[in-house]
Formats: structure tokens, sequence, C-alpha cells
């Protein structure tokens, strides 16, 4: 039983960390290759986002299930302490980007299609490139705090 709840950790915290790794390097690429306009390009993907946060959300969930069985049945020691706590902050950052983030460039980037004037709607672009450029930068945080969490999952 101890094998086969740690090795669900670690593959859950894998799959997490190989669907960070997708979107970071594959998925964001492959929109700015695309030729839409950015209201566009904002639009689908904050659809495709919606869609991948259902399995996302469901493989965090599960992830933070087993991180806590095995912590349960190896012991709670320093290194799983520090995965919690790295588990927290992950939360957050999903939850931020979710609640946040992700609409608030949405409706920023549907505020510049609908936009009475060129003037109004590079305002609404300069606030949706400036959140967006800080989304980013949260997004790599991100991808560290996953792969932290990773390491130590398999040294747990």
């Amino acid at each position: 039983m101890e094998t086969l709840v740690h090795t669900l950790h670690v593959m859950l915290a894998g799959a997490w960390l190989g669907g960070v790794v997708f979107t970071t390097f594959v998925v964001s690429p492959a929109f700015k290759a695309m030729k839409w306009s950015e209201p566009e390009r904002v639009g689908v993907r904050s659809m495709v986002g919606r869609y991948y946060a259902r399995v996302a959300n469901a493989n965090l969930g599960l992830l933070l299930l087993f991180a806590v069985l095995d912590g349960l049945v190896l012991g709670f020691g320093v290194l799983f302490v520090i995965e919690y706590v790295l588990l927290v902050v992950l939360l957050g950052l999903v939850g931020a980007h979710g609640a946040y983030f992700g609409r608030r460039i949405a409706e920023l980037a549907a505020a510049e299609a609908e936009a009475g004037s060129p003037e109004e709607a590079r305002s609404f672009a300069g606030q949706r490139r400036k959140l967006g450029a800080f989304s980013s930068r949260l997004s790599q945080v991100n991808l560290l705090v996953s792969v932290a969490i990773v390491v130590l999952a398999i040294n747990g």
C-alpha cells in the first residue's frame, strides 16, 4: 500500500508538471504564432484554458490528496511539510490565474475589440499587455514551484 500511494503521488506530481510544461512551451508559443488578432487569440486561449482547467483541477485535487496520504503512510517529515507549503502556494497561483488574471485579460481583449475609438482600443490593449506580462511571470513561478513539488514528491 505504501508503494502504491507513493507511486501515485509521484505520478500525479509528474502529470501536473507535464501539463504546466506543455502549456508553457507548446500551447503559449503556438497561440503567439497564430495570425489572429490579439482579441481573437485571447478569446480562444481563454476557451482552451477553461477546458484545460477541468483536467488540471482534477489532477491538482488528486495530487493534494495523494500527497497527504503519502505523508500519512510515510510520516510527515520536513520534505512533506515543504511540499505542502509549495502546494498551498501553487493553489494560490492557480486560483489567482483562474479567478482573476485569465478572466480580466479576456475582458480587456473583448473591450479592446469593441472599443469605440482607436485611443480607447490602445488603452485596453496596453492594460491587457501589462496584465499579461505579469500573468506570464506568475506562470514562470508556477513552473518553478511545480518542478520543486515533483522533486519533493520523488524524495518524500
